[in-house]
């Protein structure tokens, strides 16, 4: 089966169709912008000037990308970051996000509105019912040197509100976790969340949150324990995310700790985006499943053992991210997690990934369920 008809498969919907003629127009304009001496960025200039084609006349569409190989991170570690910065993006304030690193030198990602678009464009599957404009946010999450907070700000800004945010350093409680020092991770979290009732305590009129699916359980326990709940707290709108968000736990949620709450599962990161999911509820056992914000990213869930093959709906794969804005280009990387392939949805006419988890080969080295 190849890439395309992965994509599209034998049915002629014209929403999907429709989807994969913007990515491959899309694509086209991103390989122009990072391939062109005047616009694109020192890495991906010199990295043609050694590649056996050339990508502005050879890449005509998303397959076309399979030229390029695999993206190896390794090659976003270290310095100088502004090879990352595209010629034509010169001048503007620029911002470098970090990603892994827990052990060793993170990767750091370039942005300068990417972080912005990626939110606002997250915004539009957000009920206003649940998401009032103009509401004041609590982001309640790891904070630092990630975009997430910035861009969960942007979100309440662009929404009319303001939002409030607490100090969380996720590498700290990895290096809790790893020592097993457990009354160290218990006090640790429980700074965090008295940050977190300190900012609903004071009178800001908070109504929306982001926050983690091991944070969100300790603020509704802590709640409860002094008489509360998170909807008596003014929360209304929940979204939340990170590999502990599965099925299970969004059952729990939903019937013991939100109580009419509304919470909607997201999957990001600092190299895709944010990828907004399907309804989610009792109607398909709280599966949830995540689409991501295509034309800027695309995901393909491939066979481990042959990256090159998309697998058949239902089945499980790692994933692979394509990114496509004029700040990052990022083509065909194997993430480190795994899924089942899902077929394109209503209001996201392209392939989605469920069940997302570590991917199996690498859990054991891989610390989970950090915040």
């Amino acid at each position: 089966m190849s890439t395309a008809d992965s994509m599209i498969e034998s049915g002629p919907d014209p929403n999907v169709t429709a989807a994969r003629e913007q990515l491959d127009c899309h694509v086209r304009d991103i390989i122009k912008w990072h391939f062109a001496p005047e616009t694109g960025c020192p890495f991906w200039l010199e990295w043609a000037e050694k590649a056996n084609f050339d990508p502005r006349s050879d890449v005509q569409g998303f397959d076309d990308l399979a030229k390029f190989g695999f993206f190896d991170d390794e090659w976003m570690r270290g310095g100088p970051v502004e090879r990352w910065v595209p010629k034509g993006l010169t001048g503007q304030p620029v911002y470098v996000f970090e990603t892994g690193g827990t052990t060793g030198i993170p990767k750091s990602r370039v942005a300068i509105n990417d972080f912005r678009t990626d939110y606002e464009q997250f915004s539009k599957t957000l009920p206003d019912e649940y998401f009032p404009q103009g509401s004041n946010w609590l982001m309640l999450g790891p904070s630092g040197p990630r975009r997430l907070r910035l861009a969960v700000e942007h979100l309440a800004q662009f929404r009319g509100g303001i939002c409030f945010c607490v100090d969380l350093d996720p590498r700290w409680v990895i290096k809790l976790i790893k020592k097993g020092w457990n009354d160290h991770l218990k006090a640790y979290q429980e700074h965090v969340i008295d940050q977190a009732m300190t900012i609903l305590s004071a009178g800001h009129d908070i109504k929306c949150m982001f926050t983690t699916p091991k944070l969100l359980e300790a603020l509704a326990l802590r709640l409860e324990g002094e008489g509360s709940s998170i909807g008596e707290a003014g929360i209304t709108g929940i979204f939340s995310g990170g590999t502990e968000f599965t099925p299970q736990w969004n059952r729990f949620a939903k019937e013991e700790l939100l109580e009419g709450v509304y919470m909607t599962p997201t999957y990001g990161n600092t190299l895709m985006g944010l990828a907004a999911s399907s309804p989610s509820g009792p109607e398909n056992s709280y599966k949830i499943t995540y689409y991501a914000p295509q034309p800027h990213a695309v995901i393909q869930v491939v066979d481990p053992d042959d990256l090159d093959q998309v697998v058949n709906y239902g089945e499980t794969g790692r994933v692979v991210l394509t990114t496509l804005t004029k700040e990052c280009f990022l083509p065909r990387f194997p993430e480190r997690d795994e899924g089942e392939r899902e077929p394109p949805y209503e209001a996201f006419p392209w392939d989605g990934v469920s069940g997302l988890r570590p991917f199996s080969r690498f859990a054991k080295t891989t610390t989970v369920g950090v915040y």
